[in-house]
């Protein structure tokens, strides 16, 4: 298969090039990354300032590009320019620095490379993740991902979902299998922490931990708490359908307009 892989951590990242070396062994791979990290910055797009590429080398790639943009832009300049004339078959995403579980997904450029690449492809692709910042072990996340591919390769599924992977940071011998699973629920308390610089401004600084709210047994917060790897088929189309019908009886009509104007009888622009 022609691959293309990316991921948020940038092209640089270990993660990265053990996954595209580990695929090359199997398939055609191109790799088109950021050029330095660009971490959640979701399905974001660069459309204020030029996109440049420099070639990179990979071993074992047939191609290796960075992208001063965000993963979603290497996506689309991949299918708008660079690739255009013989398309991939599949991207690859990752293999991302920490875990993107339950609500992670939102904010995860890694996972942002995936559905783009399955918004064009229209087709399923893969983001994958390895669930630790510092135990880190990319090579056993790299093998259950060329395995995952070759299973995709010959099974269908909806062309708008794509597949979501969180691989345990244990020893391969301690992984308890394969789950299917549900994307959890969770939230960040978030703390901004308040700083103030050399020059006496005073900026923040993002920070908090997340809280989890829901870890049944069929989550993929779970999974990866009783060290299995979990697979979550995830998709883009955020319609809520089973709430169709109820909100087709709420009658929404359009309203009377009536613009309330400030004292003076005029809005200041």
């Amino acid at each position: 298969m022609r691959l293309l892989v990316s991921n948020d951590d940038g092209i640089q990242a270990p993660g990265l090039r053990i996954l595209a070396t580990t695929l090359a062994t199997e398939h055609e791979v191109h790799v088109i990354a950021p050029d330095r990290e660009r971490s959640a910055t979701g399905h974001a797009l660069t459309l204020h300032k030029p996109l440049r590429v420099e070639e990179e080398r990979i071993p074992g790639c047939a191609r290796a590009l960075a992208v001063n943009g965000t993963p979603s832009d290497c996506i689309k300049l991949a299918w708008g320019a660079l690739l255009k004339d013989d398309l991939p078959d599949m991207v690859v995403s990752g293999i991302n620095r920490g875990p993107n579980l339950g609500v992670d997904v939102i904010y995860s450029g890694t996972v942002s490379a995936a559905v783009e690449g399955t918004i064009l492809l229209d087709r399923p692709c893969i983001a994958v993740s390895l669930a630790s910042f510092s135990d880190l072990g990319y090579e056993k996340a790299a093998v259950f991902t060329r395995h995952l591919v070759s299973i995709l390769a010959r099974r269908s599924l909806d062309e708008k979902v794509l597949l979501n992977v969180n691989v345990p940071a244990v020893e391969w011998d301690d992984i308890n299998g394969v789950r299917v699973t549900r994307l959890g629920r969770r939230r960040y308390n978030d703390i901004f922490e308040r700083r103030v610089d050399p020059r006496g401004k005073t900026y923040y600084w993002l920070a908090g931990e997340a809280e989890e709210l829901d870890e049944g047994a069929d989550t993929d917060v779970r999974a990866i708490r009783d060290n299995c790897i979990s697979v979550t088929p995830i998709h883009y189309d955020l319609t809520h359908f089973d709430s169709l019908a109820d909100l087709a009886t709420w009658e929404i009509d359009l309203p009377t307009l009536r613009v309330p104007l400030p004292e003076g009888g005029r809005v200041d622009v």
